[in-house]
């Protein structure tokens, strides 16, 4: 199904399923950031994960970076299980825990390619709560 935007644009209508605590937090997000609407804040988020992916699929080379990710402290294991297998790439690790959340701040160093997958494992990891990442160094 298609609906057209204020800009005569063309739109896919796309559905999703949310449970009831989901929907509750993204409408209280939606009405403390204003949002005209659900699908307006969506589309907003869908193109923040777009650009990351963006950036990331552009990386060449050995790549510096930090990463923040924020996830359930009883669920650490499961996280720390990823992190060893890119230990060769993290120089440092910092690590903090708040109300029952661990928080990860990573130095990372290594090949964009295993950057790349690090950031996909832990976008996909259902423990993870959030996973951010700022670039500090690439090669040309």
């Amino acid at each position: 199904m298609k609906n057209l935007n204020k800009k005569g644009e063309t739109m896919e209508i796309i559905s999703m399923s949310l449970d009831e605590e989901m929907l509750k937090q993204l409408n209280a997000i939606q009405e403390k950031f204003g949002f005209k609407s659900r699908s307006k804040m969506l589309r907003n988020a869908v193109l923040g994960m777009v650009k990351d992916y963006q950036v990331l699929d552009s990386l060449k080379g050995n790549v510096e970076a930090i990463f923040v990710i924020t996830y359930k402290q009883t669920e650490k294991n499961h996280v720390s299980d990823i992190l060893h297998k890119f230990e060769d790439m993290i120089k440092t690790e910092l690590h903090q825990h708040n109300s029952g959340i661990c928080v990860d701040i990573l130095n990372i160093s290594g090949s964009a390619q295993n950057v790349r997958e690090l950031f996909g494992m832990m976008k996909r990891n259902r423990s993870v709560y959030s996973v951010t990442y700022s670039i500090i160094n690439k090669a040309s």
